[in-house]
């Protein structure tokens, strides 16, 4: 086992084992939230491995087991909105999304070990990867729509790609995913128990990929994730809203619950986006797609204010403009897609 210091930032360690190369999040006390600086100690080092022929593999993992990553660091984002504008919290972001698609193009392996909290941006780092692991432990969700945004990340991409309407539940309640759940999804690909990583993580260090993963069982199906699909298949938000309303279940409740709480505008974007995702033909659309929401998104006060409510005070009490979806201008959200290229 050899270190290295190739990522140039406190937050993103690397070590080499075998022919293996382990890039490993590192900033536990921020559940490993990714930031520009994170990004981009990524970045180098994938740089820095791509043609050395004594890496034949790189796993992206982290050092806590609380956490992969729980999403970009909205705080910062945050407070470049407030000191430097929108246009640099923009740059930053956009900069930050162009290395996770850096990451799904890399033309050697990829493994993301996806123990723990695994939301936002942690699929942004994750979710595209070759081969994709969680655990017992996982947690994995897209829950922008919660803070002001839509979900980001390439996130768009597998939610539109789910079973049936699975994915828009999940894209517009922010609903969290276990590890059985997230491979039905198609978030992930392999469910291990956290005690044997580190005898995977050997195996990855010495033999094929293709082969270490062809030898372990496939996870159990997990309860179908379609379960709601006849409340989603509908011609409009308003209508699934109604059809949750009348549909007799504890599952239909909490969505509902959750969809109360979400920023409204948000949750009628995230819904449009959905659907125009699924005509899409590439990731790298999904982000083009994506990031010019996104664009918008943080140039509105939801945004800055549900990032307080959530993640600075704390009080859960964001005051959304508009209050509800029944008050939504649908010509606001349209215009988001203007910009789309």
């Amino acid at each position: 086992m050899t270190e290295e210091s190739l990522s140039g930032t406190s937050s993103v360690k690397t070590r080499r084992t075998g022919h293996m190369g382990r890039i490993i999040l590192d900033s536990p006390k921020r559940l490993n939230a990714v930031d520009l600086d994170m990004a981009e100690g990524i970045a180098r080092t994938l740089e820095a491995w791509r043609d050395d022929p004594n890496v034949a593999v790189v796993v992206l993992e982290s050092s806590s087991p609380r956490a992969f990553c729980a999403g970009g660091d909205l705080k910062r984002i945050c407070e470049l909105l407030q000191i430097e504008g929108a246009d640099e919290a923009f740059r930053q972001m956009s900069r930050v999304y162009a290395i996770m698609q850096q990451i799904a193009a890399y033309p050697k392996p990829t493994v993301s070990v996806l123990d723990g909290i695994a939301m936002g941006g942690g699929i942004g780092l994750g979710g595209h990867a070759t081969y994709r692991i969680v655990t017992e432990r996982s947690v994995v969700a897209m829950p922008e729509t919660a803070i002001g945004l839509t979900p980001d990340a390439g996130g768009s991409w597998i939610l539109s790609r789910a079973p049936g309407f699975s994915g828009l539940r999940n894209a517009v309640t922010g609903n969290r995913m276990d590890g059985q759940a997230a491979i039905t999804m198609g978030f992930a690909d392999t469910l291990i128990a956290s005690e044997a990583l580190p005898t995977f993580l050997d195996q990855l260090a010495d033999k094929v990929p293709q082969d270490v993963f062809s030898a372990t069982p496939p996870a159990p199906q997990s309860v179908s994730v379609q379960s709601l699909d006849t409340c989603y298949n509908a011609p409009d938000l308003d209508h699934a809203i109604r059809n949750l309303t009348e549909h007799d279940s504890e599952e239909a409740r909490q969505d509902l619950d959750a969809l109360s709480r979400a920023c409204p505008f948000s949750v009628q974007l995230a819904w449009d986006a959905w659907h125009r995702a699924r005509s899409l033909s590439s990731l790298s659309e999904a982000f083009q797609q994506e990031t010019a929401l996104v664009n918008c998104l943080i140039r509105r006060a939801d945004f800055a204010e549900g990032v307080r409510a959530r993640l600075i005070d704390r009080d859960n009490a964001p005051r959304w403009h508009p209050r509800t979806l029944a008050e939504l201008d649908r010509s606001e959200v349209e215009a988001c897609f203007e910009h789309v290229s």
